[in-house]
Order: structure tokens, then sequence, then C-alpha cells
């Protein structure tokens, strides 16, 4: 029979699985922190549990981990790490530094399904989704190396196409038990499931960013496919319906296009799909790849389209570029950091 991964359970689910083995609820607290707090890798780590209890666990439960199968560092300093799954998929995680704060990009499906025509990663087919537990670890696997201080699901796939176990692990990640994270600095970012958007509203706190990046659905519609089946209007009521903590506002990310989505009149209609919605705005200038035809905007584009929305009282910031050296940068991971890797 096969042994049951405890890394895909929240702590109550932990708790329910202890309980129908007939052991204490609270063994399900330690074990927790066994996990997340120490990385303990094996059963025979967690001392304070009996030599019995160790012995149980062995039979029927198991606690995965991921190493990576290589490492790039870009002059940047940004960090890409390469994780070979149990079954050959291959995906990727980007560790960003920034004094003190850095940010860990995580992947949630093995390719994506969404087909955003500027996205390396939407050129692979989805693989799969990923288990709860191979979220958590790309987590646990980089945090052996780095501090992380804040978690952003923008790395492979589209996180609410695979939202059980995003928000399971986003439970993990907040619970004081485990990874301890503030919800402050976690961030899902979606292309714009709205079905879905309320639903991660409904069930955990933690920060939504929007991927935009045009400002009709003529365009949205042939950049982003999603925008056929959840067109700007019905995406931004679901913004506006989504429930945010006090003080707290929703991002709009938004690809710079050369001489596609980046001119003054683009920055206009920005404006007002936005307005009465607490948002800050991250401009993200295209990041070009082989084999596809969009360009960068020019650094005049760029400038004009930041000066207009921050003439306007938003608050916007353009994302400066980095990992481009070793195809880290947004938009670029695609799970092949090795020939013949990935799914």
């Amino acid at each position: 029979m096969a042994r049951t991964d405890l890394k895909n359970f929240t702590l109550p689910e932990l708790a329910s699985f202890l309980s129908g083995q007939g052991k204490e609820r609270f063994r399900a607290t330690q074990i927790f922190k066994w996990l997340y707090q120490k990385d303990a890798r094996s059963f025979a780590e967690m001392t304070n549990l009996s030599k019995d209890l160790r012995a149980e666990l062995e039979e029927t439960a198991r606690i995965s981990d991921l190493a990576p199968a290589a490492v790039e560092v870009g002059a940047d300093g940004v960090r890409k790490y390469l994780f070979v799954l149990e079954d050959g998929a291959g995906i990727e995680s980007v560790i960003i530094p920034d004094e003190g704060r850095n940010t860990l990009c995580i992947s949630s499906q093995a390719g994506c399904a969404m087909g955003c025509e500027f996205c390396l990663t939407g050129t692979y087919r989805l693989t799969r989704n990923l288990t709860t537990a191979e979220i958590i670890n790309q987590v646990c696997a980089v945090r052996r190396e780095v501090e992380v201080r804040n978690v952003v699901f923008m790395g492979m796939g589209e996180p609410l196409h695979n939202l059980d176990n995003v928000i399971r692990a986003l439970h993990i990640m907040l619970d004081g038990n485990g990874l301890q994270l503030s919800n402050r600095r976690v961030t899902v970012s979606t292309c714009g499931l709205v079905p879905e958007m309320a639903r991660l509203g409904r069930e955990v706190t933690a920060n939504l960013a929007i991927s935009l990046n045009a400002t009709t659905d003529e365009l949205r519609n042939r950049i982003m496919p999603i925008n056929r089946r959840y067109p700007l209007r019905e995406l931004l009521r679901a913004c506006r319906e989504f429930p945010l903590p006090s003080r707290r506002k929703l991002t709009f990310e938004y690809v710079l296009l050369g001489e596609i989505n980046d001119s003054l009149d683009d920055a206009k209609r920005l404006l007002k799909l936005i307005r009465g919605i607490p948002a800050k705005v991250n401009l993200i200038p295209f990041n070009e790849h082989e084999g596809c035809d969009f360009k960068a905007p020019t650094r005049e584009a760029i400038d004009a389209f930041h000066s207009y929305l921050l003439a306007n009282n938003v608050t916007v910031i353009t994302r400066d570029s980095r990992g481009g050296d070793i195809s880290a940068a947004c938009g670029q991971l695609k799970g092949r950091l090795t020939a013949g890797t990935g799914g």
C-alpha cells in the first residue's frame, strides 16, 4: 500500500489523518513543526515522538522532499532552480535577492494551459497540476540555502487552475505552526479565472495580482485566450468584489509589449478600467525570447506610460527585469534548464 505524503496535509487535515489511526490530535502540531520549522526529512529526527509512533508512521506515511537538479546564478544574483519531480516532470523556481527581503517565485503546475501569447511557459502544454507537497517543497528546498521573506505564485502555471492544492499550500505557508509566512508577503497571480478568484478570497487571505496586459477585449482576446471566457467587464467586477483587508491593494500586472499595448491611449484606458479599485500597477517591460514575435518597449514608451499613471495618482512600479541572462525573468520559465528534462 502506498504511504501517505504528510506534506499534502494542512494542519487540520494532518490531525484528522492521525486521529483516524487512533493517535492524539496534538501530535499533528508536533509533526507540523518538525516538517516546516525544523525541516525534518525523516521521522527519526522527530525526537519528541515515541519510538513506537515513529515506527508506525514509517509504515503508513512518508515525508517527500525536493532537491534542485540544477541551479543557475545570474549576474544580478538571481538564482534559478530546476526541480525534477518523481514522474520526471521539470519545474522551475526563482529566488530574487533584495537586501534581506528575498522573494521566491514558485510554480503551481508543470507547464500551463492558459496559452498567453507573450509567455514562454505557455508554449509548453500543461503536463499536470503540482501536488500540495510539490508546491511546498519548493519553498522548503530554497530556504535551506537562503532566507525567504516573500513568496509569489508567479512561476510556471496558472495558480487558480490548481486551486485546491494552491489553497492548501497557502494554509501551510501561513500557519503559525507551519512556514510562518505573513499573509502580507504571499501573493497569488492569476490571468483572470473569475469564479476561482472569488473562492480564493473566501477561503484564505493572501495578496492577489491580476495579469491584465491589455485595455480592450479585442487585444486581450488575442494575447490572452482566457479573456474570451471572462472578458474585462467580468474580470474587473470580480476585482471590485474581491475581499481586501484594510489598507491592502490588488496588484495589476501589465506586461508592456512594444507598439502593442504601450501607448499613452493604453495608459488612459487602463486608468479608467481600474478607477475605484484599491490598486497598484506593476509595469513589466516584455522580455524578448526566441520564437516570439513581440518586442520590448522603448525606454521612452515605458517612461511615458509610468509618468501618466503616476500623475493621475496611481501607485505604479516599473519592475526591473532581473534574471534575464539565465532565462529567469518574468514569462521565461519553462522547466527545461537541462536538456531533455521537463514536461
